[in-house]
């Protein structure tokens, strides 16, 4: 528990290119040829995901092509400034926050590496003080957007201190045309790119859409095979049981009545959860983990529509929705990411 921040901003980023479901599908095709027989759902995967585009890095022509991770690090760099800039900017801008106002950035990216962080190479283009406090978080995965969100709330719990979170993940990057796994060809029929940023403030609940009042986190035992990337010289390979669902629906419910209790939470004072979507599949276990009707999670699948799984961001794309169609009293944001861990962050509405 912590004392409440406000959220002052909400703003969202995306990378140019766009790439249709059928597209993609036709683009896998083209590459792997015929290691398709060995996966014979491979039609269905794509058919089945529930998304019909999603913003890509690069354009079509670039996945075509094999990369390895000075082609790929390039690629992440400038793809994830542009992004930075863009959803920090509309972040700030929805606050009516100066950059210079900021005391400390953090940031949540897990598809790429940067050093000099990210934060600090645009410090100066964004117009942050030279005494900004900087945090780069790496490793959080889908789970990013929450758990990055709730140590940026923590870091502006003192009244007055102003923090700018952001987070970004070019999903698409890590498309491995040499690995024809299960993993990989269902990784490439879900992921895709965008970014989303946040301004939080101690003791300023009078202009917030939304206060944060408690976080938490459940790392599950035994289980860092279920989600995580696999590193070697290729890049990065994707890590993703098969079995996720099965184990949300069979492991989460407990780990949730642990999670409401360390943020002070009644569970039946939720209005609305705020999820990840991570698949449709993974969305339907959440609705019966959570107790809901079939199709509750409506702004999860418009969003996983739109854009597929971004990853950390995708989350607050979700919660952009839920703002814009009206917040209840109560809600929280959950997700979950490598460790294999599950997140959760409560709030109330805000007069704004």
């Amino acid at each position: 528990m912590f004392p409440p921040v406000a959220l002052l901003g909400l703003g969202l980023g995306l990378p140019p290119h766009v790439l249709s479901q059928e597209e993609a599908a036709l683009l896998t095709t083209r590459i792997f040829g015929d290691r398709l027989a060995g996966f014979p759902q491979f039609e269905r995967v794509f058919a089945n995901t529930g998304i019909a585009r999603r913003h890509c890095a690069r354009p079509a022509d670039w996945y075509a092509a094999p990369h390895g991770w000075s082609d790929r690090m390039s690629a992440y760099r400038q793809a994830a400034e542009a992004l930075f800039v863009q959803a920090a900017s509309a972040a700030l801008a929805d606050a009516g926050v100066a950059p210079a106002e900021v005391d400390c950035v953090v940031v949540s990216s897990s598809s790429g590496f940067a050093v000099p962080s990210l934060d600090a190479q645009l410090a100066e283009a964004m117009g942050f003080r030279p005494d900004i406090e900087r945090l780069p978080l790496f490793g959080l995965g889908c789970a990013g957007g929450v758990a990055g969100l709730a140590t940026a709330a923590r870091l502006a719990a003192p009244p007055g201190r102003t923090v700018l979170f952001v987070t970004m993940e070019l999903c698409s990057l890590a498309f491995r045309q040499d690995d024809g796994s299960r993993a990989n060809l269902v990784a490439t029929a879900l992921f895709g790119d965008g970014a989303a940023a946040c301004v939080l403030r101690g003791g300023a609940e009078e202009r917030a859409f939304a206060v944060i009042d408690g976080a938490g986190q459940h790392l599950f035992p035994r289980s860092q095979d279920i989600m995580g990337w696999r590193i070697d010289d290729g890049g990065f390979g994707i890590v993703l049981s098969a079995a996720l669902p099965q184990f949300l629906q069979t492991h989460l419910r407990p780990a949730l009545a642990r999670l409401l209790a360390q943020c002070g939470a009644e569970e039946e004072r939720i209005g609305r959860f705020i999820c990840h979507p991570g698949g449709t599949r993974v969305l339907a276990a959440l609705e019966e983990v959570l107790r809901l009707e079939t199709g509750s999670l409506d702004h999860e699948r418009a969003v996983l529509a739109d854009h597929g799984n971004m990853s950390a961001p995708t989350v607050l794309f979700v919660l952009d929705r839920a703002r814009r169609a009206g917040l209840p009293d109560r809600a929280a944001l959950l997700a979950l990411g490598p460790g294999f861990a599950a997140n959760l962050i409560t709030m109330r509405r805000g007069p704004q």
